[in-house]
């Protein structure tokens, strides 16, 4: 039997349902933690940032539009795809991290749970975050959550697959749609994470996944008049400071970094309360 050929895989961009290479044509080296070549990504530039907003702008419209229900079934079927393809992610985990296969598979467990936790809050969260107000009159006076628009948001650094779901989850699960600077370090999961995005019912433009330098990337996803929200979960090597400055601008609502961890304040920190009065049937 003859020898087949290697057939190595791309790393690109992912913007607007699409898998273009950057615009600069720059990629960059990702490397094993004993230095062996693992692939080449593509390095992000201002002009891809924009592209990936501009996507995003568009995608909000239809997203948020869909019923929770049906959000709800899309995430969930993210993470039946990201169940069948739990083997990839975990070699892609090994790879970049040099962790045993068990620490990978853990992780790659741990995401799915997280998006499944996620997935079953878009038909829930709006009885929650939401309520209904006393006032005097006989009106109805009731306060209901919307999505706030584009999230950029800057992935946690340390972290391959965890931490990217941490935080693309809960963005999507109001209505939200998001540009997001993955890992530089570990940013093979991102786009395999994107492909899962892009075989699922999630609508093109929804997630928009960009590599590369977050230093470089982030100042101008943060100063762009179309991202409504800012996620700096893993911005705390950068001057995440100027940053929020930056956001503040265009009256972006900023989250500082931290950890992600799963709860429902992830949930509405980027959503906006729409108060709604009605008159009580006086008959």
């Amino acid at each position: 039997m003859s020898k087949r050929l290697a057939v190595p895989k791309t790393y690109k961009l992912y913007i607007g349902g699409a898998f273009p290479r950057s615009e600069s044509g720059r990629t960059y080296e990702i490397s094993s933690p004993k230095g062996v070549f693992l692939a080449n990504a593509a390095l992000a530039s201002r002009k891809d940032a924009r592209d990936a907003v501009t996507a995003a702008r568009g995608a909000v419209k239809g997203w948020s539009g869909a019923t929770a229900y049906n959000r709800g079934q899309v995430l969930y079927r993210v993470a039946e795809i990201l169940e069948g393809r739990k083997a990839q992610f975990v070699d892609e985990i090994v790879a970049q991290s040099g962790v045993s296969a068990s620490v990978a598979a853990a992780e790659v467990d741990e995401a799915i749970d997280r998006w499944v936790w996620y997935a079953g809050w878009c038909d829930k969260f709006g009885q929650v975050a939401g309520n209904g107000n006393p006032v005097a009159g006989p009106y109805f006076n009731i306060s209901v959550p919307e999505p706030t628009g584009v999230v950029g948001i800057v992935a946690p650094q340390d972290s391959a697959l965890v931490g990217l779901v941490s935080v693309i989850a809960p963005a999507l699960v109001t209505g939200n749609s998001v540009v997001v600077v993955a890992s530089q370090k570990h940013p093979l999961s991102a786009i395999s994470l994107a492909e899962v995005l892009a075989t699922s019912d999630v609508p093109g433009g929804v997630v928009n996944v960009l590599t590369g330098s977050p230093a470089e990337i982030a100042p101008w996803i943060a100063s762009h008049p179309d991202v409504h929200g800012l996620d700096l979960a893993g911005a705390g090597d950068l001057d995440w400071v100027d940053l929020q400055v930056k956001a503040a601008e265009t009256l972006t609502r900023v989250l500082p970094p931290g950890e992600p961890a799963p709860s429902l304040e992830r949930i509405t920190a980027f959503t906006e309360l729409k108060t709604v009065w009605h008159t009580k049937s006086l008959v």
